[in-house]
């Protein structure tokens, strides 16, 4: 059974990388470079999301 402390940290991280990969498509449909910004968005989210468990475990 998950205790709620780690409930917490998997929405907190989910929001982190959906944020990071939304803020990589608006930067991808600026340059007009869509898929560059979707990996970037994504790459910056999951190392967000691994630094703020690092930081919290």
């Amino acid at each position: 059974m998950e205790t709620n402390d780690k409930k917490e940290k998997d929405k907190v991280t989910g929001v982190l990388f959906v944020g990071c990969m939304f803020i990589g498509m608006g930067i991808g449909i600026l340059t007009k470079h869509m898929p560059a910004g979707l990996f970037i968005g994504m790459g910056v989210g999951f190392l967000a999301s691994a630094a703020y468990r690092a930081r919290n475990n």
